[in-house]
């Protein structure tokens, strides 16, 4: 789908496009309970292969991620450039400090394991993995992760089409209906590229796994407008969009089957000479 930029970047810099990067929250709540979790088997993978518990989320959001690796028994904390999406994360118990992960100040604390969900596109690549490295232990890990959305074409089309017609000045006007997941995997590669050109970490790993989500109308007209390219637009602009997905959903009986594939670039930090 063309309107899920934390999952895809939308500009060829998507770190500096701010005003989409900190669009999400417009609804927080919204956002929280519509967005999918991530494989357990992820989190525990990760959580396994770390030397400890303490973790730090970089793009934490209303802290989706870091629930799950707080119920993993992980020690957490939150770096989030929305203070909204901040707030919310720490109303429910996330500690979040609010600031770009390039401008944060590590004030000398280290972590055994560095995550980002969604949000690493929103990261200057070079700064965040030289940044990442500097604050993490000798052994720990940095995981990068987030989820491919694939949709059936009798779902996305109608979108792609709605959205044009809604958005015709978007950046993300002229992407395809459905993109191939081999475009975000060469996204992933270029996270572990610059991974691999701070000489601080392990040759990067990539990581998928595979599951299937059913929605039924309202569930995903309700996560649509946390997307990104939908966060800008008027109230009347989303009315049409969301009227003819809802349109799409019905003709198929009012739910299907997402498909989606969260992909990974994981590395540990290396110790020091």
């Amino acid at each position: 789908m063309p309107t899920l930029p934390r999952d895809q970047p939308p500009t060829p810099q998507p770190h500096q496009a701010r005003r989409m990067a900190e669009s999400f929250g417009v609804d927080p709540h919204r956002y929280d309970r519509a967005r999918p979790a991530y494989p357990d088997a992820l989190v525990t993978r990760i959580v396994d292969g770390s030397p400890g518990p303490h973790v730090l989320d970089v793009g934490c959001g209303t802290g989706i991620a870091a629930r799950q690796f707080q119920a993993a028994g992980c020690t957490v904390l939150g770096i989030e450039p929305d203070a909204r999406m901040a707030d919310f994360a720490r109303a429910r118990g996330l500690p979040v400090e609010v600031t770009t992960f390039e401008a944060w100040q590590p004030a000398g604390r280290t972590f055994d394991t560095v995550i980002a969900a969604q949000s690493w596109h929103w990261v200057d690549p070079a700064a965040g993995a030289e940044t990442a490295a500097r604050v993490l232990r000798p052994g720990g890990r940095l995981a990068i992760f987030g989820h491919v959305y694939e949709p059936p074409p009798e779902v996305a089309e109608p979108f792609a089409a709605a959205f044009r017609r809604a958005a015709p000045d978007s950046p993300l006007h002229h992407q395809p209906a459905r993109r191939p997941l081999d475009l975000y995997q060469a996204a992933y590669t270029k996270f572990a590229d610059t991974i691999r050109q701070t000489g601080q970490f392990t040759e990067p790993e990539q990581w998928r796994f595979d599951w299937e989500q059913p929605y039924t109308r309202d569930q995903w007209l309700d996560l649509l407008p946390t997307t990104g390219g939908l966060t800008h637009l008027r109230p009347e602009q989303l009315t049409d969009v969301l009227d003819a997905v809802g349109d799409a959903i019905d003709s198929l009986g009012g739910r299907f089957t997402m498909h989606y594939t969260t992909l990974a670039t994981t590395a540990v930090r290396l110790s020091a000479p």
